[in-house]
């Protein structure tokens, strides 16, 4: 017996249980209150990735990939897999640096690109990539010209 699970059930419960105060992702802050309690404690780089809607309405929020220390390859599929199967219209995209240092390197800015050319081929939009810790800092790739 082959029994399917609908992929949005599981994102769904992790949103009900963040207790999201907004339905839409409109500014770099409002990405930063939703994965900020899933990534920013922990101790190795966590990717996460939110599916939107054409309203930018919050589909759903995945991890979709945990790295090392200091190291997360990821590759596009996994950051679009989601957000195709859930029809989104764009996603918005932040990874935790356990350093605390929020700069990007330079693979982060080469990553930010390829996801960025990649959403275009797929008719996704990157709406934006933050690196966040958990002193509740973050930096936008999108606000310093990097998308």
């Amino acid at each position: 017996m082959n029994t399917q699970i609908p992929l949005n059930r599981i994102y769904q419960k992790a949103i009900e249980q963040l207790s999201i105060t907004h339905d839409r992702i409109t500014s770099p802050e409002m990405g930063l209150s939703v994965v900020q309690p899933l990534i920013a404690d922990t101790d190795r780089e966590h990717f996460a990735v939110i599916s939107l809607g054409t309203k930018n309405q919050i589909l759903n929020i995945e991890i979709a990939h945990i790295g090392t220390l200091n190291n997360c390859a990821v590759h596009p599929r996994e950051i679009f897999k989601n957000a195709i199967l859930s029809n989104a219209a764009a996603i918005f995209i932040a990874h935790n640096h356990p350093s605390q240092n929020i700069q990007p390197s330079n693979e982060d800015r080469f990553f930010t690109k390829r996801l960025v050319d990649s959403g275009e081929i797929l008719g996704i939009e990157v709406l934006d990539h933050i690196i966040i810790n958990n002193n509740n800092e973050f930096y936008s790739m999108k606000a310093f010209g990097d998308i």
